[in-house]
């Protein structure tokens, strides 16, 4: 089990920009897939981002192309998702996902969650 502590979150302005950390706890991180979702109020979680173990696959949903970045620093177990050009329908928790295998837009596939981050985009 992989302990997930997400950070970054706030309060932003439309078009401003975030970046959100997730710091993970366990000596083999660099071998997970990561994974950024997140859930708006009264809706299920959804996929945004994800990247493979060596950074060397991604995949972002349609909503966030062009806008949100993610990367990893396997030496400091911590994954990152650059948030640019932020809109009001961003807003939503913000949570970070493990899971062993290939990268995976599939919420059921990831086996380890963090507590969340709140993003709040203001109009």
């Amino acid at each position: 089990q992989v302990q997930l502590v997400e950070s970054g979150g706030g309060l932003v302005q439309a078009g401003g920009s975030l970046r959100l950390s997730c710091a993970a706890s366990v000596r083999t991180f660099s071998i997970y897939t990561m994974g950024w979702f997140r859930q708006a109020p009264g809706k299920e979680r959804v996929f945004v981002a994800a990247i493979q173990w060596s950074g060397g696959s991604t995949a972002y949903a349609d909503s966030v192309k062009g806008r949100f970045t993610i990367s990893r620093d396997n030496a400091k177990n911590t994954v990152f998702l650059q948030m640019n050009n932020l809109a009001p329908e961003d807003t939503a928790v913000y949570y970070c996902a493990a899971r062993l295998g290939a990268v995976s837009t599939n919420r059921m596939q990831y086996s380890s969650w963090g507590q969340g981050t709140q993003v709040t985009v203001s109009s």
